[in-house]
This record gives structure tokens, sequence and C-alpha cells, in this order.
């Protein structure tokens, strides 16, 4: 195909939102990072000239997909996949551990994450999956299929990087889009509260709550002739209500110290379980540093909170926390406007595909970025717990700022073609 031809039919407004997007983490990181004895944006001693080499690395990665043809994503998801998958298993004996998580390889000139790139390869696998004319999500053993391809790479990236592992979960979504049942989605949202609840209260707290709103249902149906069966399910539910509230509060015992105070932070505690004060110093400054921006910000290179050693992880997990003090309450708007835009178009131009595959996909990617925006930006507000995963395009590092590429370059790149291979 042309390069003229190629440029005609990509999509230039996801296209130049996510230049921008690019472009605005680098300046973000240029500030947050900046170092007066290092002034140049373009210093590669600098994690912000760093940034600049994976921006250029990213952008010919990108130029190179929209030349490409979007067959190879499809024809090649399950050799993605599976690839992935054993460059996962490597990481747990010869992965490099930095800040407790055992999630790189050091190849010397550059560390490989392939939690990023495996977000990539699962969505187009459950792509190539979903888009079968004969696959179905109503059948038990198409969704049994469909939960192991995601839950494989979970357990996985779960055993060195918590965090990470959280936005596989966030497919539940793209199979509900796709034919599965509500009620799945219903049982794991009421998991998700439970687990919630869980931390809070002792599970027998929880099990006697659960017993005496059963024990009103029951109260108020008994004239019914189904009281028999409503109260055989009433025990199982309370039963396996109770088990797995105990299963939450055994899990949480065994996590490390260090996560059971974000989760604890999260939800609003100050104290552990042994009365000590929790270290909330991460959180404490990324909300002093939002509110210090008040409406216009600080201005650029102004932020005091964000200079310095205040505020930690500041140009990679906190990088909205710089956004906010020195670009104000107007300039998070536009950053989250700008994310915004990008999922919504990409949905918008997800309907518009004549293969579904490709429309599959870009659902995928909306959940992987949403999740992504929604944690991150959560863990800055105090409601989400501090599990360390990056904001698409903003934060530093080369795998996130790649991966994030790539996902959207292939998608422009199917949508670019969805007349030829309709």
């Amino acid at each position: 195909m042309k390069t003229s031809s190629i440029v005609n039919k990509i999509d230039w407004q996801l296209t130049i939102a996510y230049l921008i997007l690019m472009f605005f983490g680098w300046i973000a990181v240029y500030s947050a990072a900046y170092n007066a004895d290092h002034p140049n944006i373009f210093d590669f001693k600098m994690t912000y000239g760093k940034q600049f080499v994976w921006i250029v690395v990213s952008l010919i990665i990108g130029f190179l997909i929209i030349n490409l043809s979007s067959r190879l994503f499809s024809a090649f998801a399950n050799v993605y996949y599976v690839i992935t998958i054993l460059l996962l298993i490597l990481l747990l004996f010869f992965g490099k551990e930095v800040n407790g998580n055992r999630a790189w390889f050091d190849l010397g000139f550059f560390r490989l994450q392939p939690s990023e790139f495996s977000k990539i390869s699962t969505a187009l696998v459950l792509s190539s999956l979903l888009s079968n004319v004969d696959f179905n999500l109503q059948k038990k053993s198409n969704i049994i299929l469909s939960a192991l391809i995601i839950f494989v790479p979970f357990v996985l990236v779960a055993t060195h990087d918590t965090g990470s592992s959280l936005v596989f979960l966030s497919f539940i979504l793209l199979l509900y889009r796709f034919g599965l049942s509500a009620w799945i989605v219903y049982v794991s949202m009421y998991l998700l509260f439970l687990s919630i609840i869980s931390l809070i209260f002792p599970f027998y707290y929880i099990v006697i709550a659960i017993s005496l709103i059963i024990i009103s249902v029951v109260f108020y149906l008994r004239r019914r002739k189904e009281i028999r069966q409503i109260l055989a399910f009433s025990m199982l539910f309370i039963i396996i209500s109770g088990f797995y509230s105990y299963s939450i509060d055994f899990t949480f015992d065994k996590l490390k110290k260090h996560q059971q105070d974000r989760i604890r932070v999260m939800l609003g505690q100050d104290r552990d379980d042994e009365g000590r004060l929790l270290n909330v110093h991460q959180v404490k400054q990324s909300t002093i540093a939002i509110g210090a921006g008040q409406f216009l910000g600080k201005g650029f290179l102004n932020g005091t909170q964000s200079k310095g050693s205040f505020l930690p992880a500041k140009d990679t997990d906190t990088i909205f926390c710089t956004i906010g003090e020195e670009f104000g309450f107007v300039g998070s708007i536009l950053v989250i406007a700008l994310y915004v835009f990008i999922m919504f178009r990409i949905m918008h131009l997800a309907e518009k595909q004549k293969s579904k595959f490709s429309k599959v996909y870009g659902y995928a990617i909306v959940c992987i970025f949403a999740i992504h925006f929604i944690i991150n930006i959560g863990m800055t507000l105090r409601v989400m717990p501090v599990i360390g995963i990056p904001l698409p395009a903003l934060s530093y590092g080369g795998s996130s700022l790649i991966a994030f590429t790539i996902l959207i370059f292939s998608f422009i790149k199917m949508d670019s073609e969805k007349w030829i291979y309709a």
C-alpha cells in the first residue's frame, strides 16, 4: 500500500490525541525529575532524556506497524501469547528485582518488563477467540477457556507484581460486552464488594449480617411454596460467603507488610492490626501536591512537592501529581479529557469495524486504558490502593510506553484496513 494511501486512511484524531499525550508526558517527566545540574531535556543520563529515546523508539515502531498488514496481529495472536507466557515464566528465575518486584529482565541497555507486553498478547488472543464464528460465551466450556486465557498471565504477573496483575481482570468487562452472562459480572461485583468488606470487618460479622438479611427475605417470602428451596439456597449462600470472606482475610495476612499498608490506607485506616501508625507518606504527599496546584497550578517547573524528595515515584507512578501541582485543576482536567477522548474515540471506531477481531481488540484496548487510568489517578486521590501501575503514555518507562504505542497503532492500522478485510 502506498504511503499517501495510508496517510489518508488512518484516523488522525486518535493518532494526534495519543501523540499529544506522549509529548505532554515527556514534558511532565522533565518537570518531575528536573535537575538544575542537568537542565538539558535531551540529557540521556536523566530520565527525561531516556524518555525521549523511548518516544523515538515508540514512534519508529508505530511507523512500522502502520506500514505492515494488520493481518499479522490476528494470524499470530496465539504465537504472541505463548511467547509472553514463556517470558513471564522465565522471569521467575532470571528476573531482576527492583523495589521489591521481580518484574524486569536486565538487558544492560534496557530493562524489559514482560507484563506490559503480555497485556497486548492477551488482548489479541481474546480477540481471536471471540471473533470466531462458532464461539459463544453462553457455553460453559467457552467461558472456562476465556477465563483460563486471562487467569494464566494474571497468576504469573501476580507472583512478582500484584498491581499489574489487576489489569487482566478488566477483560471481564470485555467478555461481558461480547456475550458473557450478566449474572457472572454481578457475582464478580458481589465478590469484589465482599472482599472490601472482609478487609474492614471480621468474617464472622459478615456471616451474621448476610444471615440476617437472608432471614429477613425468607420471612418476607414465608408464604411461598418455594420456601424450602429458598432456605436451602440461603444456607449454601451463607456458607460460601463465609468461606470466601475468611479466605480474603487469610490471603491478606500472607501479603507483604507494605502491600497490607497500602490497602489499609485506601480503606481509610491509619493503623495496622497492632495499633502502629501506617506509612502513608506517599499518599499524603500525593494529595498535598494535587491540592497545592489549586485552579491554574504553580506553573511549569515551579512545583515544590514534586521537587526534591517529598513525592516518591514522581516521574512514574505519581506523575499525575506533578501535573496537578504545576498545571492545576485546569491542566488535570485537560489531561483527563484527553484520556476520555482517546477511549471514546477507540470505542466509536470499534463499532465501525467490519472485522469482529478488530472490534473486539478495540474494546480490549479501552479496558486496559481504563483500568490504568482509573487506578493510577485514583491512588493519587486516595480512593485506590497504591499498587504502582503507570499512567499510559505519561509515566516514565520504556516497556510501558512501547507497549501502549503498539496497542494504539495496531488498532489504528486495523481501522485503516477495515474495508479491505470486511
